[in-house]
């Protein structure tokens, strides 16, 4: 006799050999095997051989009652398709067996790159998640079957960069892992081999080098002697100013468009999308960053149109701005190196610190995440025109004007009026006939 079987009722299983069907579903039945406990089947007879068979769905409670009953009519749909659910599954798996041994570690790659990549941020990242495989993976494990994968393969694959090249080999052993995941979420593999490779292989050093950043005493000399005579057009220098200005992430620059900003209130907001933490970050703009703005903008700017663009009108690379503090020689804190655009951030950072600003303050210029949980609960608000003062004093550091913090109340209208002198980097002037001018002088545009 059939029993509408429910969670509390199996919870009271007694482990008695007796077969209890459920009223709500066809052919399911459990097995009682001790207390709480026992085994699900689904019995039905086989369409093709007329024979009476039983196709086992797992054990309770591992396999919760919705999850059999709804395994139970699937096979009961397949049955009524004329279809035998047991010789179903066997042809499933020799199906998935034969797949697994045709398709190699570096087809699997190129499907998994094919199917992640387009919510991926970039075109860039993109590209480089595949080359990594290619040139470090695939020489050993890309025309190896996706069955016969091994951790040790694995290992092999990886040791060449293991030591010498820790943060590549991380990334590329991160990759190997997505690819071997997607093989066991299809049933290709029985397990990922990539998760155990750190058995096989010497531990790691765990010291992490930081980017080399310019020392902030240095900055003003840098900017005088680098970018105080920014030609027309050249978005390259104007980025790598407006960047030391507002102390942002290099990604927030190159990708930045007219959309964001509001140069009326001086603020800058970058979308969560573009963001490390995926939150809205808004920027309080120093009057020569509004300045330098200004001057770039064309007449017939559209909000999509990029700030910085290439001169092909795409997004700025990184290399591109890196190449350019190469080529000046950035002097940097690291020796034998120059400084990076991600180190004018530590910049700012220690000129914030070495000049008494709030912790808080400093750490929200640069858009860092509260790690505390607790701590992150009760910020909500981003101090923005608190950090307002803040910025203004170090773009007037940055630009070797006098430093507004420490100038009398009329501070901020100080650097925007020194801001404004004749002939400075990052702003403009009047002449006699009231036209206005700027070092960030535009061409004529038609």
């Amino acid at each position: 006799m059939a029993t509408k079987l429910t969670t509390r009722f199996l919870d009271t299983l007694a482990g008695v050999e007796k077969v209890i069907y459920d009223a709500s579903t066809t052919g399911l039945c459990i097995t009682p095997t001790a207390k709480g406990k026992g085994k699900w089947s689904f019995r039905y007879t086989s369409p093709e051989t007329t024979k009476r068979r039983e196709a086992g769905l797992g054990a309770y409670p591992d396999t919760p009652l919705a999850q059999a009953r709804a395994a139970a009519a699937t096979m009961a749909q397949q049955v009524q398709a004329r279809v035998d659910p047991l010789e179903q599954r066997k042809r499933d798996a020799e199906a998935a067996s034969v797949a697994c041994a045709v398709l190699t570690f570096e087809k699997a790659a190129r499907a998994v790159h094919a199917e992640l990549s387009p919510g991926w941020r970039n075109e860039k990242h993109a590209a480089q998640w595949i080359a990594t495989l290619e040139t470090y993976a695939f020489p050993v494990l890309g025309a190896v079957a996706l069955a016969d994968v091994t951790p040790k393969l694995c290992a092999d694959a990886l040791r060449p960069i293991w030591l010498e090249k820790p943060e590549t080999a991380s990334r590329v052993r991160q990759r190997m892992g997505v690819v071997m995941s997607w093989a066991w979420a299809h049933g290709l593999v029985a397990a990922n081999p990539v998760a155990v490779v750190d058995h096989l292989l010497p531990a790691q050093s765990v010291s992490k080098a930081h980017q080399p950043a310019m020392p902030w005493r240095a900055v003003p000399a840098f900017v005088a002697g680098q970018l105080s005579d920014i030609a027309p057009g050249d978005t390259v220098r104007a980025a790598v100013l407006f960047a030391l200005l507002t102390a942002a992430r290099s990604g927030e620059v190159r990708a930045a468009r007219w959309g964001e900003f509001d140069l009326d209130e001086g603020v800058w907001t970058v979308p969560a999308l573009r963001m490390k933490a995926k939150v809205i970050h808004r920027v309080p703009l120093a009057p020569p960053a509004v300045s330098l703005l200004r001057a770039l903008r064309p007449a017939d700017a559209t909000d999509a149109l990029l700030v910085f663009p290439s001169v092909r009108g795409k997004v700025l690379s990184d290399m591109t701005l890196t190449a350019l503090l190469r080529r000046v020689d950035a002097p940097s804190d690291t020796a034998g190196r120059v400084a990076t655009l991600h180190g004018f951030r530590s910049s700012f950072r220690d000129w914030a610190s070495e000049h008494g600003y709030p912790r808080d303050l400093a750490e929200r210029a640069l858009s860092h995440v509260v790690a505390n949980k607790v701590e992150a609960a009760y910020h909500r608000t981003d101090l923005l025109e608190q950090r307002r003062p803040m910025m203004d004093a170090w773009a007037a550091h940055v630009l070797g004007l006098p430093d507004g913090r420490d100038t009398a109340p009329g501070a901020h209208d100080e650097v925007e009026r020194r801001a404004h002198a004749p002939g400075h980097p990052a702003d403009g002037h009047k002449d006699r006939s009231g036209d206005r001018h700027s070092g960030f002088d535009k061409r004529p545009r038609d």
